[in-house]
């Protein structure tokens, strides 16, 4: 978004030097709605803004009218609360903006020269004024208001320039009340983020799905994610890292969660089971199934994923309609006409690029002659042997994550791992009941991570507790938590598999023996 310059910031307040005012208008497709759908779109926009004020911890009051929000920062000097409301949904611009009462156009114009007089000094200039709200409790012209200001204004400028002038007066009058500004800052528009239900997107870290969920969170709708792994705790953290600038940056108002299905019991059976050609569209149509059954927790009403057509084999029309018919639900597609040039350049914008980049891509599952136009007939026969306890287990045992409350420098700190567990340690496993009764450490107690998220203030400080969870990521987020809580932990950085290893060296019964 668009700095504010320091001029600006000279501008705010109530002429009170009281803080910032901010004024912020409606998106067109706010202001188009009948009068219930437009309150309702408002007071959930309002709510989210005040979401975003607060997760950068910037002190605010506000105030809603038919026509604006306002917004009074009490301190903003770094510009934090500015760049937060200019990533609310349903904002189409806004302006840092000083307030006057006025009952005449000599107030107007009074008021316009006072503030503005050492702005335009030397610089070419032009006014542009407009009235807002009911226009018959405005008894001025915007026209008037723009030549008798500007004409105080030109002996202070060097000149007046009505086309890219260096500097713009701007004046907003509402009955009574009249506000003053420089340049809009433009904002992303869209709807109000959460007013219109709620959908699951499948990501993978990639460019892709992390910008068709910020398109679809643009349109309204509220996410969680489900991200199928299929590269192990490396990929998983790299997703985790995308979309929790996501969450952070752009989910104001809603609190999204991060559904991790570990997919490689999945993808072995599907090699098992299935031609190689038609790999790709069958385990889609297995993440799509993953993605439903999310959707059926979540109250959600869609799936969204990243697919554009033609970009790989995967996504012809053809193998697209087959993928689709793996759920009864809509399956939303947000990126389908793009290039991907327009997807790394929006994917810049919203602030994933650059770990987007990183994300490696799994190729063990890309065939060398794949199928581009496999038939539903097809792809259900070859879907016939596969073992559908194998996924029902997977989606069973998955992680599942807060996004927004989630530290995630918590998860590669070394001073709380741990590669053995001591003599005497509570063991917790943080896994899925079902992961649990399959095999777990001797003797270690089963609390699933959002119970534990919950209780572990109550632990007792005088233990010292051993956690692991499958990938070490769950398990390292809690002990971070306990460690700052004064309570004795540390986790397996490796996870179930590190575990594993551990138990082997001790003589210990495993899975495998």
């Amino acid at each position: 978004m668009k700095k504010m310059e320091r001029n600006d910031r000279e501008l705010i307040g109530r002429g009170q030097g009281s803080g910032q005012l901010v004024l912020l208008r409606y998106s067109g497709d706010v202001t188009t709605k009948a009068t219930p759908t437009r309150r309702r779109f408002v007071q959930r926009m309002a709510r989210n803004v005040k979401d975003a004020l607060r997760s950068v911890g910037v002190v605010h009051t506000l105030t809603r009218t038919h026509t604006r929000i306002f917004v009074e920062l009490a301190e903003d000097a770094d510009g934090r609360g500015l760049d937060a409301l200019a990533r609310v949904f349903g904002v189409q611009s806004l302006a840092p903006v000083v307030e006057r009462a006025w009952q005449s156009l000599d107030d107007v114009v009074a008021a316009g020269v006072e503030l503005f007089a050492d702005t335009v000094r030397d610089k070419s200039f032009a006014v542009r004024a407009r009235r807002v709200g009911d226009r018959r409790q405005i008894p001025v012209r915007s026209d008037d208001v723009q030549r008798s200001l500007g004409a105080l204004l030109a002996p202070h400028a060097r000149c007046v320039r009505l086309d890219d002038p260096e500097v713009t007066v701007a004046v907003e009058l509402m009955p009574g009340r009249a506000f003053f500004f420089r340049e809009s800052v433009p904002a992303h528009a869209g709807l109000p983020l959460g007013c219109e239900g709620r959908a699951v997107a499948l990501v993978s870290g990639g460019f892709d799905s992390p910008v068709a969920a910020w398109l679809m969170m643009k349109r309204g709708v509220s996410l969680d994610y489900v991200f199928c792994n299929l590269g192990g705790r490396a990929h998983q953290l790299e997703t985790l890292r995308v979309m929790k600038v996501i969450a952070d940056r752009w989910s104001y108002g809603t609190r999204p969660h991060f559904h991790a299905i570990d997919f490689d019991d999945v993808t072995r059976e599907l090699q098992a089971k299935v031609t190689t050609r038609y790999w790709q569209i069958v385990l889609k149509r297995l993440m799509v199934r993953a993605a439903e059954a999310v959707v059926a927790e979540r109250d959600a009403l869609a799936i969204v994923t990243g697919e554009a057509v033609g970009q790989v084999s995967s996504q012809t029309l053809p193998n697209l309609a087959v993928i689709s018919a793996a759920s009864r639900l809509p399956i939303l597609r947000p990126l389908v006409g793009f290039n991907k040039q327009e997807i790394i350049d929006l994917s810049r914008q919203i602030g994933t690029h650059d770990l987007s980049a990183k994300v490696g891509e799994y190729c063990a599952m890309v065939p060398s002659k794949p199928a581009t136009r496999a038939t539903l007939a097809r792809i259900e026969a070859e879907e016939a042997d596969i073992d559908p306890n194998v996924l029902e287990r997977a989606i069973a045992e998955r992680s599942v994550f807060d996004l927004r409350t989630l530290d995630l420098e918590s998860l590669d700190r070394s001073d709380i791992q741990t590669e053995r567990i001591p003599q005497g340690a509570i063991v917790i496993d943080l896994r899925s009941k079902a992961a649990f009764e399959g095999w777990h450490y001797p003797d270690a107690l089963f609390l699933d991570f959002q119970t534990a998220m919950r209780s572990y203030p109550q632990f007792d400080r005088e233990q010292h507790f051993v956690l692991y969870c499958e990938f070490g990521l769950k398990s390292g987020h809690l002990a971070e938590r306990m460690r700052a809580e004064g309570i004795q932990a540390s986790h397996f950085a490796g996870g179930f598999k590190a575990l594993i290893a551990w138990a082997r060296r001790q003589g210990v019964a495993t899975p495998e023996s």
